[in-house]
């Protein structure tokens, strides 16, 4: 313990804690949704606040508690209120880790297929256009190429073997 004597403003503040900080924090704790954190943070301000008040305090006549609820209230409604007003930030580290999208390997993948594509007959490569990339079936590319299905079938299964080997030549494995 401290040897200096305790000054009016130290006694002033003592008194005030253990007569009015347990109703107070309940009272705060109702208002903040049972944040306890919260709810001492404004009994710890509003102590402040009347410790800075403390001559006010000091002549009033009666109970000081109206005042300091009165106080607390309004440190929770201005809290609430800046809050409101500004959103919350948002930490921009977790952004920082995620890599970015490497398009330099989508092209080069996208020019060995264009190369492999190349290397296909022109009728194996008219059936893989129109069944893998513009995404018809069967019938419908046999109707666009004015071919029976038979041979669709046929001509995908073997560009499609085809382009397999051309694919392993460039270094490109399954």
């Amino acid at each position: 313990m401290s040897s200096q004597p305790s000054g009016p403003d130290e006694e002033l503040m003592r008194a005030l804690y253990h007569e009015h900080a347990g109703p107070l924090l309940a009272y705060v704790l109702r208002l903040v949704a049972g944040d306890r954190q919260r709810a001492e943070d404004v009994v710890q301000e509003t102590l402040i606040r009347a410790w800075k008040n403390a001559g006010q305090l000091n002549r009033a006549t009666g109970s000081v508690r109206p005042w300091l609820v009165t106080v607390a209230r309004r440190i929770v409604i201005d809290g609430h209120r800046s809050r409101q007003a500004r959103p919350q930030e948002v930490d921009p580290s977790p952004l920082e880790v995620i890599p970015a999208e490497d398009e330099i390997d989508k092209a080069l993948w996208l020019m060995t297929l264009s190369d492999a594509l190349d290397d296909l007959t022109p009728a194996h490569r008219e059936v893989l256009v129109e069944t893998y990339f513009k995404g018809r079936t069967v019938n419908e590319a046999a109707q666009t190429l004015g071919i029976p299905s038979g041979t669709v079938r046929s001509r995908v299964f073997y560009a499609l073997r085809s382009m397999k080997l051309a694919l392993e030549e460039r270094g490109v494995t399954a």
